[in-house]
């Protein structure tokens, strides 16, 4: 059973700053795509931000330039900076890989819970 390891989230105010932290197995990192899911009380689970194993990056409107996605291939681990946190961040985030090529495969963390109030 793969295992996606979440650390970071918590209550901060609006405004403020977290980061997000997803470490991996080697195997995983290497080669597949990982992204930032959140999911909201009453909504549908959304996706944040991915990053492939080449580095490349995207980001839900919501987001862009504001959070920033990273991997650190030493540590096995993807993170997730969020900067300029607002009320409608608050979500459980989760960690999810996703392998590019056949056969497909997908693991998702356990979630952290992320709360922006004053």
């Amino acid at each position: 059973q793969v295992q996606l390891v979440e650390s970071g989230g918590g209550l901060v105010q609006p405004g403020g700053s977290l980061r997000l932290s997803c470490t991996t197995p080697a195997n995983i990192f290497s080669i597949y795509a990982m992204s930032w899911y959140r999911q909201a009380p009453g909504k549908q689970r959304e996706l944040v931000s991915t990053i492939t194993s080449g580095g490349r990056t995207d980001y839900a409107d919501s987001v862009r330039g504001r959070f920033t996605i990273s991997r650190d291939s030493a540590k096995n681990t993807v993170y997730l900076q969020m900067d300029s946190l607002k009320p409608e961040d608050t979500a459980v985030y989760y960690c999810h890989a996703r392998r590019p090529v056949l056969p497909t495969r997908e693991y998702w963390g356990q979630g952290t819970q992320v709360t922006v109030s004053s």
